[in-house]
């Protein structure tokens, strides 16, 4: 049973003239990780957005676990790119941890242990946030987000700007989550061999260009270069 299914959803910014998505679908199965990629401007981060019900689609529809996503926001979660945040702020690993907790009522020792240890901080909770490495500091965001009570999690550039093992460390945590029962929607950039990681990708540019396993997004995306390149001709 598909956790979120979203259909033909638009959206335009007020004033902007055009559509930042058109006609995009996305089912998101239980338990699976699944890669959004796509070019800076694809509409990426937009789409994170409406998924999460921060933003609300011009057309279209969400449905989570077959309800209505105005009724079932608490069971996704957004993770934020860390360009986002003010990584200067004075608090520690521990500290913004905690405040992940959606309710506004105080974690328990347990539920923060977890968190950390799910993400492999756990020698990190007295540290400071500006202390930390880049890779760090995405960990302790992650552990934030998986504080919440959502089920369905959307992390936005999640491994921008990280170096190829700490990428690949990151990869580890997400697909560990996802094989735990978590469903994981995450966004970038980057194309390569990472993506075998996953278990589905959706290619957006807008549109959605291709939806399956790598391999079959690849082959999709080759078919499509080399038709509007005209070289199967």
């Amino acid at each position: 049973m598909a956790s979120l299914i979203a259909e033909n959803l638009t959206y335009s910014y007020s004033g902007q003239g055009f559509s930042a998505l058109n006609d995009v679908s996305v089912e998101l199965e239980r338990g699976t990780l699944t890669a959004l990629v796509g070019p800076n401007g694809a509409g990426k981060s937009t789409l994170l957005r409406l998924l999460q019900g921060q933003h609300k689609p011009d057309t279209g529809q969400i449905n989570i676990n077959g309800s209505p996503l105005l009724n079932a926001r608490h069971h996704v979660a957004l993770m934020p790119q860390r360009s986002s945040l003010n990584w200067s702020f004075p608090i520690t690993v521990e500290g913004l941890v905690s405040l992940g907790r959606t309710n506004h009522s105080k974690s328990t020792c347990c539920e923060l242990e977890a968190a950390l240890q799910r993400v492999g901080i756990t020698d990190l909770a007295k540290r400071r946030l500006d202390s930390l490495s880049g890779g760090q500091q995405q960990k302790a965001l992650l552990a934030k987000t998986l504080m919440t009570p959502a089920k369905i999690f959307l992390l936005d550039e999640p491994c921008s700007s990280l170096d190829p093992p700490t990428r690949e460390q990151f990869l580890k945590i997400i697909r560990q989550l996802a094989d735990s029962g978590l469903t994981l929607f995450v966004s970038s950039h980057e194309w390569g061999k990472s993506l075998e990681a996953y278990d589905k990708v959706v290619a957006l540019d807008k549109t959605v260009l291709a939806s399956g396993n790598p391999q079959e997004v690849q082959e999709r995306l080759e078919s499509i270069s080399c038709i509007s390149n005209h070289c199967c001709a």
